[in-house]
């Protein structure tokens, strides 16, 4: 794109603030959508949360391979599956397919705030992996907010009586995730398409097996079977967003707009879904959302100071 505006006479610079817009709308359009997951799949209740996982990665493939030829991109894909980082791709499978397996079976079983609070937890798990695999010192805002986020699910737990489970789940699985799917070094499309590939024989077998007991492969319905077979789409579609955002948007504006996701899941467990919201749960909310303020500013405050010490060099340069 900026190749084709500098020959055009036109100034990269001058495009900045639409291309921004853009990326902006498209990275809101991503965590939207993920945060409204549950709408989509609440609708496929009647149909087993393995079913739908098993449909969610025969589509996704089906979906990736045409997106993937269509823009010459297959290529990497075959490299990747046969290559020696193979064994990293195993390990972001199993934990990718047990974070989509566990999502479907909780928004499914009323469980959209449990949900809500990993997906608020998983920022603060990122930096939890940095200290215990990459020898990350924690700053003091960040060692707060990490101890706000621990109060408030110690606070839950204690209230309830048990572990909020499915949320520490939720986040210790897709933080791992995206910390071994960064040693990978390959677009999310090509290593969504391996990934799916790779769980691709397990579901057209448990498909097979649901289609000989009479379960019936899609569902009771021609509606079910249009929102099971257009899980492909609805998995793809948002990682696009998100991929547009990236190239176009500061890795701090990203991180703030990431909360849109879980702030959705939230507002539909609270106000759609009625699920029970204790003053425990406040108690637990709020010790996670004041522990998540602290470390937006301090992730904000430390880009600017390493923007400002990067600059100088840029200049001499």
């Amino acid at each position: 794109m900026d190749q084709a505006l500098t020959q055009s006479g036109k100034s990269p610079v001058s495009n900045a603030p639409p291309r921004a817009s853009r990326g902006l709308l498209a990275a809101f359009a991503a965590y939207l959508a993920w945060g409204l997951f549950p709408v989509y799949f609440r609708a496929l209740r009647q149909v087993s949360p393995l079913s739908i996982l098993a449909h969610r990665i025969v589509w996704s493939v089906g979906f990736l391979v045409l997106l993937l030829a269509w823009t010459g991109r297959l290529r990497s894909v075959r490299g990747a599956l046969f290559g020696p980082g193979f064994r990293v791709y195993l390990i972001s499978t199993a934990l990718i397919s047990s974070n989509w397996l566990l999502f479907i079976w909780a928004v499914n079983a009323g469980h959209v705030l449990d949900s809500s609070l990993g997906y608020f937890i998983n920022p603060l798990m990122n930096v939890v992996l940095g200290i215990a695999f990459l020898g990350e010192r924690l700053r003091m805002p960040q060692a707060v907010a990490v101890a706000l986020a621990t109060a408030g699910v110690l606070a839950l737990t204690v209230h309830l009586g048990t572990v909020p489970w499915i949320s520490l789940v939720l986040a210790s699985t897709f933080a791992l995730y995206g910390f071994v799917r960064k040693s990978a070094h390959i677009e999310p499309f090509a290593g969504l398409l391996i990934e799916t590939t790779i769980l691709l024989p397990f579901a057209v077998f448990y498909l097979g097996l649901e289609a000989i007991r009479g379960v019936g492969m899609f569902g009771p319905n021609a509606s079910t079977a249009a929102l099971l077979v257009s899980t492909g789409v609805v998995t793809a579609t948002p990682l696009i967003w998100f991929a547009v955002g990236v190239r176009t948007l500061r890795l701090s504006t990203m991180g703030l707009v990431q909360y849109v996701s879980p702030t959705s899941q939230f507002l539909l467990a609270v106000i759609v879904y009625r699920e029970p919201f204790t003053r425990a749960h406040g108690v637990a909310f709020a010790c996670i959302w004041l522990g998540l303020v602290l470390y937006t500013w301090d992730a904000l405050r430390h880009a600017a100071v390493q923007g400002a010490r990067e600059r100088p060099g840029r200049a001499a340069a």
